[in-house]
């Protein structure tokens, strides 16, 4: 930084491409030059009226004041969050983050005082992750907030953060929380390392961290959870997992994880335990159908027709009497239209209601039976399939039903049920190879842990 600072304040302009949001001023205090720089777009003007025009009219107006006028200022403006810079990155930093840079002639540091305006939503109830009971409160895009909703949770010394700057251009903050009398020591060098080790221009979501962290494993299943719920991420820190709170984003990643975990739900905690257990029995049944169902019905209908009872397959040949695509081109008509229909209620405008969804149900239902195209067996396995995905509400374990159920509508359309046998124990040996923070993927199933396979199928009392 220039002693001068009219050079200083030139600087930043000039570097900033002398941008229409930048404001400055400048005056003169018992002749001595004072000015500041801040973003309209990022700063409130009541908080620099309040915190910096009113300690400048007060040091003004005494009729003595320190010799030095820079110190004066650090010491009377009214503001906690108060810095000394001494460098044009940080001072750079700062403006982008919401602070008013005050200068002095003759001093080649300035003082960053925190003016920014609230650009966040309010704490509102979680929209991707609904509860019946429990805590309605969830993430926010705003850092502060979100650890702070995990503060009034866990009101520990043991809760730690640790915060690093990740994205050359976004300068996001990224913090790892956890609790430091339960976490694996191990684990949190691991994931401090590897945040140290990025290299990108930006992070714009959380799901950046998540992708590159995870970037030399290859599934199709979702390797870590991400959630919006407070109440979720302290679960899981008070069970030793890892959370990764990412600044401008209501999502937190919490590591490492296994694939039960995938079938609790927040609401799971909140309930009696032989509910909780039920429901939580039913998700698993739900990935099976959810994945299973067409393929088998493939792989029946073309090479394993003894499975069914003879009047059922009678039943069944009569109601494909007269449709005139082989089954397996039947299932893909039904999981395309299917599949287009849930992207297009999902990115429609709410003003347009249900109008979508009434529209295709029409369609897709009863007018492709009518019309000869499919048969009504098509539908109930297509549907039963459909509604047996919608038990889950993690978008990732959504796309990766979506993607198996097709691989196993592949095998079984090319070698029957043997074929579904196969891809099952392919899928199974593949989860089985996977490892998160050196953690097994399918534990506490392999390695093979009764006790705590017990407690991942239902939940059991508290003691």
């Amino acid at each position: 930084m220039n002693k001068n600072i009219d050079i200083n304040i030139n600087y930043i302009k000039e570097h900033n491409g002398n941008s229409c949001d930048i404001y400055t001023r400048t005056f003169y205090i018992k002749k001595k030059k004072i000015g500041y720089v801040f973003l309209e777009s990022l700063c409130s003007d009541d908080k620099i009226s309040n915190y910096l025009n009113k300690s400048l009219d007060y040091t003004f107006s005494k009729k003595k004041i320190f010799k030095n006028i820079f110190d004066t200022l650090k010491n009377i403006i009214p503001n906690s969050k108060l810095k000394i810079l001494t460098t044009h990155d940080d001072i750079f930093y700062h403006l982008f983050s919401g602070f008013t840079c005050i200068f002095v002639d003759g001093i080649d540091k300035c003082i960053a005082v925190e003016t920014k305006q609230n650009l966040n939503r309010a704490i509102t109830e979680s929209s991707s992750e609904p509860v019946l009971k429990g805590p309605k409160d969830s993430f926010n895009e705003n850092y502060q907030d979100n650890i702070g909703l995990i503060r009034k949770r866990i009101k520990d010394k043991q809760l730690l953060f640790k915060e690093t700057i990740v994205g050359n251009k976004t300068k996001t903050k990224v913090s790892l929380a956890y609790m430091q009398d339960i976490v694996d020591k191990n684990k949190i060098k691991i994931l401090t390392d590897k945040l140290n080790d990025i290299n990108i221009d930006g992070i714009i979501d959380s799901s950046y961290i998540k992708e590159i962290l995870l970037e030399d494993k290859k599934s199709l299943l979702p390797l870590v959870i991400s959630t919006e719920r407070p109440d979720t991420v302290c679960i899981g820190l008070l069970n030793g997992k890892i959370a990764i709170i990412v600044e401008n984003t209501p999502y937190a990643i919490l590591l490492p994880s296994i694939f039960a975990d995938f079938f609790k739900s927040s609401e799971d905690d909140y309930s009696k335990p032989a509910n909780a257990s039920f429901t939580k029995i039913l998700r698993y049944l739900a990935f099976i159908i959810a994945i299973v169902t067409p393929g088998i019905y493939v792989a029946i209908m073309n090479y394993n027709m003894e499975v069914f009872p003879n009047q059922l397959l009678i039943s069944f040949a009569l109601q494909k009497e007269g449709v005139p695509f082989p089954t397996v081109v039947e299932i893909l008509i039904m999981i395309i239209a299917y599949e287009i229909l849930r992207e297009a209620d999902t990115r429609k405008p709410q003003i347009m209601g249900a109008s979508i969804s009434i529209v295709g149900a029409l369609i897709l239902g009863d007018a492709a039976v009518n019309a000869g195209i499919i048969s009504p067996i098509v539908v109930i396995v297509i549907s039963l399939s459909a509604v047996a995905g919608m038990a889950f509400n993690d978008p990732d374990m959504i796309n990766a039903i979506r993607i198996l159920r097709l691989i196993y509508i592949l095998f079984g359309c090319i070698f029957g049920l043997i074929g579904i046998f196969v891809i099952s124990v392919m899928v199974i040996a593949k989860m089985a190879s996977l490892e998160v923070l050196d953690t097994p993927y399918l534990s506490p199933l392999a390695p093979f842990k009764p006790k705590d396979l017990i407690k991942q199928l239902i939940r059991l009392p508290r003691r």
